[in-house]
């Protein structure tokens, strides 16, 4: 029922998550005062989708450039497929708590460690994708004349979009979960509701965990569209 207290020791429902998400509940833990509902969702998704877009977007700047140049010399393997495994091997609880010593708690902070979560899997595939490139159409662009930055920006990239954008869409992935424990880090993100569940409630910790769910889907799915768009008519027609 809208309006009844919600102690965080009664199991959540579904019904409940979903009424919650829309519609402010009383908590006795704040005294009676009204939680969740739709306008603290929204606030708190979009900081969430704010952040994370600003990382995946840092961490492209900085990590496809770097993989697409080692990858079209031909250099640098063992750097570029290593800092991947390195990258799935860092903790991101202990990301974080390291960037809050360093820098302090915020949302540069927060944005620091999710840019460098994101990182490993582009510079990764960035460096694969172009090494798997087909070479023969390398090899005619090489015959006709084009310049290195023609041959990498007009053949090898269109080539490969797959690959590329798996490793953006990976990293993406990445980020947009583990921005969920920003409230760690001093920025309200929608882990307020399964940080704080005590203050939220059962139905508040299933209701953030929905959505977190439901923007992560959401992200891949734009970000898939974007690849279609990307990827030539000729290879979408080879992958079918």
């Amino acid at each position: 029922m809208t309006g009844a207290l919600l102690p965080p020791f009664l199991p959540a429902s579904i019904g409940g998550a979903i009424e919650f998400i829309f519609e402010p509940q009383s908590s006795n833990v704040t005294g009676g005062k009204k939680v969740g509902g739709f306008e603290t969702v929204i606030e708190l998704t979009l900081n969430q989708l704010e952040v994370t877009l600003f990382a995946l977007a840092l961490a492209t700047a900085i990590a496809l450039p770097i993989g697409l140049y080692l990858g079209h010399r031909g250099i640098g393997e063992v750097f570029a497929v290593g800092l991947g495994n390195v990258g799935r091997a860092v903790p991101e609880l202990a990301l974080i708590a390291l960037m809050a010593a360093v820098v302090g708690v915020g949302l540069l902070n927060l944005t620091i460690a999710l840019t460098i979560l994101g990182i490993p899997p582009i510079l990764t595939n960035a460096f694969v994708g172009i090494r798997q490139v087909d070479r023969a159409p390398v090899d005619a662009a090489q015959g006709m004349g084009m310049t290195e930055a023609e041959i990498l920006l007009k053949v090898e990239m269109p080539l490969a979009v797959p690959t590329l954008m798996a490793g953006i869409r990976s990293a993406a992935i990445a980020i947009v979960a583990t921005a969920t424990i920003g409230p760690i880090a001093g920025v309200l993100t929608l882990g307020d509701f399964i940080i704080n569940n005590n203050v939220y409630g059962a139905n508040g910790l299933l209701a953030g965990g929905i959505l977190v769910a439901l923007l992560a889907l959401s992200l891949e799915a734009a970000l898939a569209g974007i690849q279609r768009l990307l990827t030539s008519r000729g290879l979408q027609l080879s992958a079918t």
